[in-house]
């Protein structure tokens, strides 16, 4: 295909909006930026709007895209919040206990050896006991044979016996990782199970969307590792797009950053993702990343990530203490039609208003629903109290509607606070400034007091990501701890210095890092359209790969 002329998309789907950018094959100049909200309730409703305002904003016909290049966390937030398919495991050839998110584990004699010879005759019956046990309770089969990548054939056997009784898919060690390491190949197996019908449901909402505007001509999914993919193979691969988004962020630092050596720092809404480039490259985990709680050989760029960010939730505990994050809640200033802070923001369980959320409940009949309907938002002490449950329960029930939308969690964010302090203008600067208020008052401050206090603790958080990343990176683990818990002690203070700059990326980059830098005696820059940073990388990754390989 001709990328001398037309026009290219990038798309990123983060936790909080999704960003759209268009940009000319020809230069890779930019065209057309759009932000929306993520809808995660369905995801291709955030992705249509983005895209339709890019559209809108560019002017261009459809018909001369010829490339369209697709970033997410999507994997890494199923893998954290525990979604997607069931898995059955067959391990063969050890009878070492792996403990990975599967339904099931059922152990088989068999294997081979380095060299390829066989270890054990693979147990066909107890294989075929396994398939029978599993049918019906599991929607996908993982099997990891010993060196199989040296043979496969024991795989091979246990995929055909799978298929002949259970059309379920089946995943098979070697053919998604190439490495040794029998538990590690377990665990990319596995996940690359649970993950695909999730990132099956996204594509086919990408594909209907972008076929509905007439855009679907070459669509590519971008891998952890910085390189791209088709979205067919992202399906089949869908572990390798872990990391896709903090993949997009090191690309873009790679194009746009004044050095060859740079720190590279996403804010977005719920988390801060930090990633290092050097000589003007992602640096990548080339033996393998740490999945949530597992070791597996998915390539991904090397990053950080610390839950805060514009959204994250900064409430005063019960005891008075301040915390800011992990936790995202909607800000006051873009919480729509609820009551003014004053009326109902407090401490404690009354640090957050729940209020019905854009997305259609499966069950209606819900007992918080139900609350809500006829009481209007509520604050989570008052649902607590209103309907008689424990704060664990309430908690339990509530992350799961939160997660699709079904109801939303208000509170006050450091989004607010740059609000209160004339920062940002993209909400409802009213509710902030009361937000701010009521909450300055426990701390005997006044609304702009009390929003620097909750933005310095967003900046020292972001600072210390930062610190860990990079020390442990060039140092090592213990010399990390001790950077990231500077302050714990009033006996000991030392300062600290980063020799490269920071490139900031994110809507509200600007207004958090800057003061960091300052800290850190370096300087941050914020390139031209940095707040879409993470589509631009995407869609400039793309399209350098689509050159080299057409020359």
């Amino acid at each position: 295909m001709n990328f001398e002329n037309g026009y290219a998309i990038g798309i990123d789907t983060g936790g909080t909006y999704t960003d759209t950018v268009i940009v000319k094959c020809a230069d890779s100049s930019v065209v057309a930026t759009a932000k929306s909200p993520t809808t995660h309730h369905n995801l291709s409703l955030g992705l249509a709007a983005s895209l339709d305002k890019a559209l809108a904003e560019s002017g261009i016909d459809p018909a001369e895209v010829n490339l369209v290049s697709v970033s997410t966390t999507l994997a890494t937030n199923a893998v954290v919040e525990n979604k997607g398919a069931k898995v059955g495991l067959f391990i063969i050839g050890s009878g070492k206990v792996v403990r990975l998110p599967v339904v099931t584990v059922r152990y088989i004699t068999g294997g081979h050896k380095v060299t390829g010879a066989e270890y054990d005759p693979l147990d066909i019956e107890s294989l075929v006991d396994g398939i029978t046990d599993m049918k019906g309770h599991v929607d996908s089969y993982a099997v990891c044979s010993a060196m199989s990548i040296k043979n496969p054939a024991h795989e091979a056997i246990a995929e055909k016996a799978i298929s002949m009784t259970d059309p379920k898919p089946v995943f098979c060690s070697h053919r998604i990782s190439t490495k040794a390491g029998q538990k590690e190949r377990a665990a990319t197996t596995v996940l690359n199970a649970r993950l695909m019908p999730v990132m099956k449901d996204f594509l086919e909402g990408v594909g209907k969307a972008l076929d509905e505007r007439k855009l679907g001509k070459l669509v590519v999914v971008i891998r952890g590792n910085a390189t791209s993919m088709s979205m067919e193979k992202a399906v089949e691969r869908a572990a390798d797009t872990f990391a896709s988004g903090p993949a997009s962020t090191a690309y873009y630092g790679c194009v746009y950053s004044p050095a060859k050596d740079a720190l590279i720092v996403d804010v977005g809404g719920t988390t801060t993702d930090v990633t290092l480039i050097r000589n003007s490259k992602p640096t990548i985990q080339d033996s393998g990343s740490i999945i949530g709680d597992w070791e597996t050989h998915v390539e991904a760029v090397e990053m950080f990530t610390v839950g805060v960010g514009g959204d994250s939730f900064s409430r005063i505990t019960r005891s008075g203490n301040l915390e800011v994050g992990p936790g995202r809640v909607v800000p006051l200033c873009m919480a729509g039609d609820i009551p003014l802070p004053e009326k109902w923001l407090g401490k404690g369980n009354d640090a957050r208003l729940i209020k019905i959320g854009p997305a259609v409940a499966e069950n209606p009949e819900d007992q918080i629903l139900i609350y809500l309907a006829e009481n209007g938002p509520s604050t989570f002490g008052q649902i607590m109290k209103g309907l008689d449950l424990g704060e664990i329960t309430l908690s339990t029930k509530l992350e799961k509607l939160v997660r699709v939308q079904v109801v939303d969690e208000v509170g006050f964010t450091p989004t607010d606070a740059l609000h209160v302090l004339n920062k940002i203008d993209i909400g409802n600067r009213e509710m902030s400034v009361s937000g701010a208020a009521v909450l300055g008052i426990e701390f005997d401050l006044n609304g702009d007091e009390f929003a620097e206090k909750v933005l310095d603790m967003t900046r020292f958080k972001i600072e210390n990501a930062m610190l860990e990343h990079i020390v442990r990176k060039e140092i090592g683990g213990n010399m990390a701890g001790i950077v990231a818990g500077r302050s714990a002690s009033p006996l000991v203070r030392f300062d600290v210095s980063l020799n490269l700059p920071i490139v900031g990326i994110g809507a509200a980059a600007d207004c958090l890092l800057s003061e960091v830098a300052e800290k850190l005696h370096t300087k941050a820059v914020y390139p031209e359209h940095h707040e879409v940073g993470n589509a631009l990388g995407a869609v400039r990754m793309a399209l350098d790969n689509m050159n080299k390989e057409s020359k």
